[in-house]
């Protein structure tokens, strides 16, 4: 690592887009470190580790504030782990809630294709016409 990026080698060597990286400056994830001559921001080691970071932790489903509490959470000690472990239980019951809901948007997917293909024979639709109605 170079040390001095600017947007569009920070952005390449995080792997995310430029929008991204200005992005999460604007919302004070990451900050530019310097100025170049010409006036171009630049960013150190130590905002690609951030990123890198970031995209780690969202990739396992921490949210952006999820990752403003992690990034700015102790390093090691206890009350850091404490927080990381309530970060991640707020995050399985989001899982669990959308599982729930997915099984559910399941379920009437597989009735409304059982009533569809029965409708069919009929020259008609029921699920298109049961759409259709006013509630």
């Amino acid at each position: 690592m170079s040390g001095r990026y600017t947007i569009s080698q920070l952005a390449r060597a995080a792997a995310v887009p430029v929008t991204t990286v200005r992005y999460y400056e604007r919302v004070g994830l990451v900050r530019p470190e310097d100025r170049s001559l010409g006036n171009y921001r630049l960013y150190g080691d130590e905002s690609l580790r951030t990123l890198k970071f970031i995209r780690s932790a969202q990739s396992i489903g921490f949210t952006l504030d999820d990752v403003k509490a992690l990034l700015s959470a102790p390093q090691s000690g206890a009350a850091s782990c404490r927080q990381v472990q309530s970060l991640i239980e707020e995050r399985l019951a989001d899982v669990d809630r959308r599982l729930k809901d997915l099984r559910h948007v399941r379920t009437v997917l597989k009735t409304a294709l059982g009533k569809c293909r029965k409708s069919e024979a009929q020259g008609r639709c029921v699920v298109i016409e049961s759409l259709r109605q006013p509630e």
